[in-house]
């Protein structure tokens, strides 16, 4: 029977075991750049089979909130360097997110103080991080309303994704990158029909609205490969806002285009981001999801994300269900999760005040177990 402690294959990606740590914006990146404690941050967690990095911006628009770090400029890169090189020390495994957020920004965030960019100019009953540039303080503020991206623009846009993809293998070191196409950011924005109101080619049903995640993700592994590319997907979440009339068929159709790419994984967050597993309203099969991957062709890894306990993941692996979960908040303050979680030891409670920004407190100061 298999453990969710032994090793796996992710398309180019050998695994130590299989537990990743989900993707955990912190805000600690001034100008957009990794500092000396995110390598210390990453690091002390390298004992996990698979590191997924905090949200990336692929670009200087695609950012959403304050202090996240970016690949698209050359000291980003030097800093995700350190990181990369000091999990690589400890014997683990990283690749990083890519991130445009689309409508779930601010002026103040953007190049030349522009209305955020979307499928179409439909504002998010959301609120984002901004640090005061005067002050120096963060503090939640409402979304902007954004301006609808042209067809012509949406070439740059996949562009912008692959040479992400490529600066973070080629020069910061990652082992490969994970798309971000869940949580109500750009690529499901466009995916959804709460968000999508567009008209042309990228709108309407639901080939059309997958279109560009399709695009990026196709890009993405032509630039790298496909078994170095995973992509993180929210069926029936909230988040931000989001939503879709008829969620399965639309995943089901999405998932059949996937898998000839060939990529390492996809990883599937059940229910509400960081919320119920199961969304009032909002009925989702996601055995059936996984079998329109598998009956397609589809071989990558599949991670599932959401709420889980030792308990719940043991069996999920065990059961065939996932072939790796994802831990979010308990990596936050369990930097030796993988080895708790093998002893079945307890576990650290997270201090949520430090989540996002701040130096080390709350970051790289909690304590592992003793030997």
């Amino acid at each position: 029977m298999t453990s969710l402690f032994d090793p796996i294959q992710a398309g180019d990606l050998h695994l130590a075991n299989r537990i990743a740590m989900a993707p955990l914006t912190r805000n600690r990146s001034p100008q957009a750049v990794p500092r000396n404690i995110t390598a210390t941050y990453y690091a002390q967690r390298a004992s996990a089979g698979l590191l997924i990095t905090e949200g990336t911006a692929i670009s200087a628009q695609g950012q959403g909130y304050s202090d996240v770090p970016g690949l698209y400029g050359s000291d980003q890169l030097d800093g995700w360097k350190k990181v990369t090189q000091a999990v690589h020390a400890r014997g683990g495994k990283i690749v990083t997110q890519l991130w445009h957020v689309g409508r779930v920004s601010h002026s103040l965030l953007q190049p030349g103080r522009a209305a955020p960019v979307a499928p179409s100019a439909v504002q998010a009953n959301a609120k984002t991080y901004v640090v005061d540039p005067e002050t120096g303080r963060g503090e939640f503020m409402h979304t902007c309303t954004p301006r609808a991206l042209t067809a012509e623009e949406l070439p740059d846009i996949v562009h912008t994704y692959a040479a992400a993809a490529r600066n973070a293998v080629r020069s910061a070191g990652f082992d490969g990158v994970e798309i971000h196409g869940a949580n109500g950011y750009l690529l499901d924005q466009f995916l959804k029909d709460g968000a999508n109101r567009r008209t042309d080619d990228y709108g309407g049903g639901i080939a059309r609205r997958a279109r560009l995640m399709l695009e990026v993700t196709r890009a993405v592994a032509d630039a790298i490969g496909g078994g170095r590319v995973g992509l993180r997907l929210s069926p029936v979440t909230p988040a931000n806002d989001i939503h879709d009339s008829n969620p399965q068929p639309l995943f089901e159709h999405l998932a059949r285009q996937l898998a000839p790419l060939s990529l390492a994984y996809i990883h599937v967050i059940e229910g509400a981001t960081g919320g119920p597993r199961e969304v009032e309203g909002r009925p989702f099969d996601y055995a059936a999801f996984k079998a329109a991957y598998r009956d397609a062709g589809g071989r990558g890894a599949w991670m599932v994300n959401n709420g889980y306990d030792r308990d719940m993941a043991l069996q999920a692996v065990a059961s065939g269900h996932a072939d790796m979960v994802a831990f979010g908040r308990a990596f936050i303050s369990n930097p030796d999760l993988v080895e708790r979680l093998r002893r079945n030891a307890p576990l650290n409670e997270w201090d949520r005040p430090t989540f996002y920004g701040g130096g080390e407190k709350g970051y790289i100061d909690y304590p592992a177990m003793a030997d």
